[in-house]
């Protein structure tokens, strides 16, 4: 028998023919872009020799628009499963090179049968997508497809992680799937995500608008909050989704992977007992506190760039994976607005989904106020937040570090909607408002008689501070824990989290609650 007629041959003919996906050619202009392709992706994002594809020799069936004759193998996506750090994870990567990546119904069922496979084995599922949306040849199947996996993504959520990377464009359809996942990475200069493109918004509304502007990565992990992470090129995001999987449980109902805690326990670090400047409405910055208490260099922040007076992210104290929300006094002094109350209310849900305990650094001096936010609904979206922490059940601990005013010393994770432990800093103000403004409301008729007003003002501003602006009055009512020196804050936490490993909370039995929309 002859090499052409060998099975072993032929097959490895048609293994070769399908790596190439739609040809030498297309993989160069692919590169050109500084762009990967979908399986060179896949040898970065998993472990050395751990991919195992699925579905190579699937192709389309359509006939119709010439398609008959162009029939590739995969259909333009890869599926299959692998290993990160010895983890197994379930993934998809769209071929630009096939059909600039586009979907039909081959491609969708491929992509159905790896997001089952996931489901029912209990592991995060990750997707490279890379596609110019639905394949406008076969008509209604493509957008069935998709809404297929809409439905999958839907039944998946808060069952395992789904993990989007957009690493090329993204548009119609296509972008839902991601939106529906819980953590979003785009590439800087070379994915975007649009609803509709430049050409269709400059038709309808006259805008002239660049992709990069209407839906480039910058433009989502700034002012859309659609992009949780932007990455600089393609390996650098792949290689911040392996970082990704070191803090995140494989499904709802296993416990968060552990690291090795730090050798030797730092010191104390006595550095944060000044960090918080003596002047309350002085500005400080809250990472600095988040990477003094956490595990050295273990803070991975999400939504960086986005409603940037709220911080929020991932981080290990003493090895265990927490779950970071810290009010950002450094920008609008932290004030609670709709974007961040969106960021902050999203991130809980997630660590709430997957058994990630929550620390939260509070220096809040309350919600923005005006007619912008009044208007665009800063009272539902803010109770988004409120939701968010009074629903989850992991271990929650708050650390107040300065001023905690009004309703958002309620909403950020306060013992009344659940706090476990709640400590205080000896420079926290505890208050319905700041001094100033409850002096002007409590002493008005005083100060409008007094001969000095402003001097009168000030005698009043130190006598409230003195009876209100500290964290005394609130932990002789049981609201706070504790008050304790900054530098024993990381200490009180590793007991905290160690104390409540084994936390058991039983909501009211429901189908659903319905979270402020």
């Amino acid at each position: 028998m002859s090499d052409t007629h060998d099975p072993l041959t032929a097959l490895e003919a048609l293994r070769e023919e399908a790596r190439l996906g739609g040809g030498q050619q297309r993989i160069d202009r692919q590169h050109e872009k500084d762009k990967l392709t979908a399986r060179e992706r896949l040898d970065i994002l998993l472990d050395d020799d751990s991919f195992e594809e699925i579905g190579m020799f699937v192709r389309h069936q359509a006939t119709d628009f010439g398609l008959d004759e162009r029939r590739p193998y995969g259909d333009g996506v890869v599926t299959g499963y692998g290993t990160i750090d010895g983890r197994l994870v379930y993934v998809f990567s769209q071929d630009f090179t096939v059909f600039g990546g586009s979907l039909g119904q081959a491609h969708a069922e491929k992509i159905v049968k790896i997001m089952e496979l996931a489901m029912e084995n209990g592991a995060p599922l990750i997707g490279l997508n890379d596609s110019g949306g639905a394949r406008i040849q076969e008509g209604v199947v493509s957008l069935g497809g998709y809404a297929d996996i809409f439905h999958l993504n839907t039944m998946a959520s808060g069952v395992i992680p789904q993990i989007s990377a957009v690493m090329g464009p993204c548009a119609g359809g296509a972008v839902y799937s991601p939106a529906i996942t819980d953590f979003v990475y785009m590439v800087q200069g070379s994915s975007y995500m649009f609803v509709t493109g430049p050409h269709v918004v400059k038709t309808v509304t006259q805008e002239e608008v660049t992709s990069e502007d209407l839906g480039g990565a910058l433009t989502h992990a700034s002012k859309s909050g659609v992009s949780h992470v932007t990455a600089q090129n393609d390996v650098d995001c792949l290689l911040r989704i392996r970082e990704l999987l070191q803090y995140i449980p494989q499904n709802c109902e296993d416990p968060p992977p552990r690291v090795a805690a730090p050798d030797a326990d730092p010191d104390p670090d006595d550095t944060l007992n000044t960090i918080v400047p003596e002047n309350p409405n002085k500005p400080y910055d809250m990472r600095e506190v988040v990477n003094r208490v956490v595990d050295p260099d273990s803070f991975y922040e999400i939504h960086a760039d986005y409603a940037a007076n709220i911080l929020v992210g991932f981080a290990h104290i003493g090895g265990r994976s927490v779950g970071i929300v810290a009010n950002q006094p450094a920008v609008l002094a932290g004030v609670l607005d709709i974007d961040s109350s969106l960021k902050g209310a999203r991130f809980v849900r997630f660590c709430d989904a997957f058994n990630i305990p929550l620390v939260v650094f509070e220096d809040v001096p309350g919600f923005l106020p005006g007619t912008e936010q009044e208007w665009r609904g800063i009272i539902k979206h803010g109770a988004k937040l409120l939701y968010a922490f009074a629903e989850a059940t992991v271990p929650k601990m708050t650390v107040i570090t300065r001023k905690a005013y009004g309703g958002a010393y309620d909403v950020m994770n306060s013992k009344h909607i659940g706090g476990d432990l709640n400590f205080a800093w000896p420079m926290a103000e505890i208050a319905v408002m700041g001094p100033k403004g409850a002096v002007e409301i409590i002493y008005r008729k005083q100060l409008a008689e007094a001969d000095d007003p402003e001097a009168k003002k000030d005698e009043f501003i130190d006598y409230y501070r003195e009876k209100f602006a500290n964290p005394y009055i609130a932990a002789e009512r049981g609201y706070v824990d504790d008050v304790i020196a900054p530098e024993q804050t990381r200490e009180k936490l590793i007991r905290g989290l160690e104390m409540l490993k084994n936390k058991v909370v039983n909501n009211p039995r429901k189908k659903h609650g319905n979270i402020p929309l």
